[in-house]
């Protein structure tokens, strides 16, 4: 696992390019920010992580059959592969545990960034093949322009009209008077 880098992963390298070349500008794994987002854009006030789907347990779904079901004395490992996530056969029970932290990591992660008024925003690894990285970051897009719009919406102020009547230009009062 030592091979395995947080920073600059491939799927990042892809979003971050795509948001650049559209005139986003962001900035990366800033420490302040809590969990470590992978972009923070401020000026939206969202943090986007991109995950990898297997580190991050990506539709993860307990087992319904007792085959794939593993006891031991203090966890239940009762998850079965997903399309985009297959947890390892040999040493399942490590793995398990270690998908389940991380997962419960960064919901505990997104939980605090939106009590401190953050948005988040997850892409994941299996969303950004050949044939869907348009799609998806046209959503990204989509939500980062609604973030925007909520955070510096302005408050609708009603026009009043008021009933008095003017004189136009050529009118004289009396002509208002007779009306």
């Amino acid at each position: 696992m030592a091979a395995i880098h947080s920073k600059n992963t491939k799927p990042e390298l892809i979003v971050r390019k795509w948001l650049w070349s559209h005139g986003y500008r962001y900035r990366l794994n800033v420490k302040s920010v809590p969990g470590k987002p992978d972009i923070v854009m401020r000026r939206y006030r969202t943090a986007i992580f991109v995950n990898g789907c297997f580190w991050h347990g990506h539709k993860l779904r307990k087992a319904q059959s007792e085959e794939l079901r593993v006891k031991s004395e203090e966890f239940t490992f009762d998850y079965e592969n997903s399309k985009c996530c297959k947890i390892p056969k040999t040493n399942r029970e490590f793995w398990v545990k270690k998908i389940c932290r991380n997962m419960e990591r960064d919901q505990e992660e997104y939980r605090i960034l939106q009590e401190n008024g953050w948005h988040c925003i997850v892409v994941w690894e299996c969303q950004l093949k050949s044939k869907l990285v348009e799609h998806t970051m046209q959503q990204v897009e989509l939500q980062l322009n609604k973030n925007f719009l909520s955070i510096y919406q302005h408050k609708f102020v009603p026009y009043i009209e008021t009933e008095e009547e003017y004189l136009k230009a050529a009118e004289r009062e009396e002509e208002l008077k007779n009306r």
